[in-house]
């Protein structure tokens, strides 16, 4: 993951929009403090550490940047020490302006943060802020509105494809076309994820194909989902049960996992509208009762249950 970073903005596969927008912003040397956020693995810190990369040389970077994570103290103590002696001096041969990186800001008290706003206004001059973080809601208002916000969505599968291939060629790992689009599924716009779960399918079974994928991950297979559908809606209740059951056990499968994927088929699935309502609001108590930490065998109860009242609904209709 580390070894593919893209190193400069022009790297980047995703946002052009933003990309061209900040590209701007540091060609008309006019950057303003930024406010990146959105999911994990869709390339907020890549771009602000292209864009050090760019605005820095390699040996300047060590005094015109500070870079801090939620793994270092950002404490109130930190904002009012270090970030602030930092800001407050000026580069004596350089002009321009230093940069502090806030890496997981949302993970900071809302004591540092509130301490932060008179720290960000104070030393603009010389100094901008970058804020990373993967939930907007946690960041107090008062700073949001101090940053030029963007939002980093989660990467579209023509973005992550090409990238992928690249990393696949570059590493001779052999991934076959099902494998590529399960790489994607299971990523859902996670470049991080997508590049780990690559590296740790071809470590373990040395192809990477939809069924290795999916076992490596722990995910359960379409094909068994295709069966546990299969039985819930043409076996008796008791036969059901212990099929699931035995399918479960062997393959180490989670409830949780089986009912997301079976939503998915319920849609693909063809019944009456009235029915299949009904069906979607059974399988969301189900989620949410999985969720309050019930027990497993009792929900899986329940879901089979909820099917085959639905198969003798769909008898009776027709």
């Amino acid at each position: 993951v580390e070894k593919y970073r893209p190193q400069a903005l022009s790297e980047l596969v995703s946002h052009r929009d933003i990309l061209s927008t900040v590209q701007r912003f540091i060609s008309e040397d006019r950057l303003p403090h930024l406010l990146l956020y959105g999911p994990p693995g869709t390339g907020k810190t890549s771009t602000i550490l292209a864009c050090a990369r760019q605005l820095y040389r390699e040996r300047e970077f060590g005094s015109m940047v500070l870079e801090l994570n939620a793994s270092d103290d950002r404490g109130i103590d930190i904002v009012r020490g270090p970030i602030l002696s930092f800001a407050s001096t000026r580069t004596i041969f350089k002009k321009g302006f230093k940069l502090v990186i806030l890496d997981e800001a949302d993970a900071m008290t809302q004591d540092a943060q509130n301490a932060l706003r008179r720290v960000i206004e104070k030393f603009t001059e010389n100094t901008r802020f970058c804020l990373i973080c993967n939930y907007l809601s946690k960041i107090i208002p008062a700073l949001q509105s101090r940053c030029t916000r963007f939002r980093f969505g989660p990467l579209t599968p023509e973005l992550m494809v090409p990238r992928l291939q690249h990393v696949i060629q570059e590493e001779g790992v052999d991934v076959t076309e099902d494998g590529m689009k399960a790489l994607v599924t299971l990523s859902s716009g996670d470049m991080r994820r997508a590049l780990n779960i690559l590296q740790s399918t071809s470590m373990a079974f040395g192809k990477v194909t939809e069924e290795n994928v999916y076992t490596c991950t722990g995910h359960p297979l379409k094909s068994d989902i295709a069966n546990i559908l299969d039985w819930m809606l043409n076996q008796d209740f008791s036969t059901a049960y212990r099929k699931i059951m035995e399918l479960k056990t062997l393959k180490g499968l989670a409830l949780q996992d089986i009912l997301t994927e079976i939503h998915l088929f319920v849609h693909r699935v063809d019944f009456p509208p009235s029915i299949r309502i009904q069906l979607l609001i059974k399988l969301a108590d189900i989620e949410y009762r999985l969720a309050a930490g019930t027990s497993e065998k009792i929900q899986l109860s329940s879901l089979i249950a909820t099917f085959q009242v639905t198969r003798d609904l769909v008898v009776a209709e027709a």
